[in-house]
């Protein structure tokens, strides 16, 4: 009788341990969407003061790159949902985080690419905040991808459901803020 109420105890304080995680991870979640969050309503506010400036900066991106990184970026999201999927083997999981990696990876080349071609034109006075908030903006979103990449290739290596789970939600506020930072940015 003894040996069948371990299990139970056990069960209880995984179950305890897991809120705990999920906690955390939400509050995580919660804390970069605030921060973005944040860092785009200002560049909306200051976009709105100067107008025919952020207008001119604007016409010096490449939207061509940026909608390319999109999809790599909208790939990498595809890959780790994949990697997530309950009914996927250990091998399927390993291939899908690695190529999400990869693809987060790609993203980071285009973007470094992308912004070679800007930094000539970021100096120029009439363009005034736009290229600061840009960088600050876009530069803190590619430390994410490539941070959230390399984390990637780790659960790769030891693909827990637990730790699947945690970068694959995590993978996809990536995602979810460039997407809202995409026409934001580029488009507007």
């Amino acid at each position: 009788m003894d040996g069948h109420a371990l299990p139970v105890v056990e069960t209880e304080q995984t179950e305890e341990h897991a809120s705990v995680d999920d906690l955390l991870l939400w509050v995580l979640v919660w804390s970069e969407l605030s921060a973005f969050g944040i860092l785009l309503a200002g560049f909306l506010v200051v976009g709105v003061i100067q107008a025919d400036a952020f207008a001119a900066a604007r016409s010096h991106l490449n939207s061509l790159l940026a909608g390319i990184d999109t999809l790599v970026l909208l790939t990498s999201g595809w890959q780790a949902a994949s990697a997530a999927r309950p009914a996927a083997s250990t091998p399927t999981r390993r291939r899908a985080l690695v190529l999400a990696a990869l693809f987060g990876f790609a993203f980071v080349v285009i973007k470094l690419f992308e912004y070679s071609t800007e930094v000539a034109v970021a100096g120029v006075p009439q363009f005034g905040a736009f290229f600061e908030l840009y960088f600050l903006i876009t530069g803190f979103h590619l430390l994410h991808v490539a941070f959230g990449s390399a984390v990637l290739l780790l659960v790769a290596w030891r693909p827990s459901p637990g730790n699947i789970a945690l970068i694959a939600t995590l993978w996809h506020v990536i995602d979810l803020v460039w997407i809202v930072m995409f026409p934001l940015v580029y488009l507007v």
